[in-house]
């Protein structure tokens, strides 16, 4: 079954950046001191871009919608042309796997965050996963460990 003219239009309306709650989790990155790159690849060689990125400390951040991404919570299977759609979303969901997976091995830290969340409870999840990895990265002042 095809896809209507008015859902092949309001499909094609859809934002692939600077999304509502995109903004809104940048928008809460930054009044807590955070500052991050937009849109970039944390790993050159890995063809996938995050939404926000912290480069010193290896943290990609993915903004992801529901319907998209296939939420476990809000995810809806149209019923026209359902195949079709259960296709396009699973493969997006074995690509969100595989995209964790590749920049794991990069050694970079993966923070998934659903368009339904609260983007200042959001900002503060990563804003203790960067600072967690923050303070991991910094040499001790103790001086040299003895064993």
């Amino acid at each position: 079954m095809e896809s209507t003219d008015e859902t092949r239009s309001r499909m094609s309306r859809q934002r692939s950046r600077d999304t509502r709650i995109e903004v809104a989790l940048r928008r809460h990155l930054h009044a807590l001191g955070l500052r991050y790159r937009v849109h970039r690849r944390p790993v050159r060689a890995v063809r996938r871009e995050a939404d926000v990125v912290f480069g010193p400390t290896r943290v990609a951040v993915f903004v992801d919608g529901c319907f998209w991404h296939g939420c476990p919570d809000h995810a809806t299977w149209p019923r026209r042309n359902a195949e079709f759609w259960r296709t396009k979303i699973e493969t997006n969901q074995r690509r969100d796997r595989d995209t964790d997976a590749r920049l794991a091995e990069e050694g970079w830290t993966v923070v998934r965050v659903w368009e339904h969340d609260d983007p200042a409870a959001a900002a503060a999840r990563v804003r203790d996963v960067v600072l967690q990895l923050r303070t991991q990265a910094r040499p001790s002042t103790d001086g040299p460990a003895t064993v």
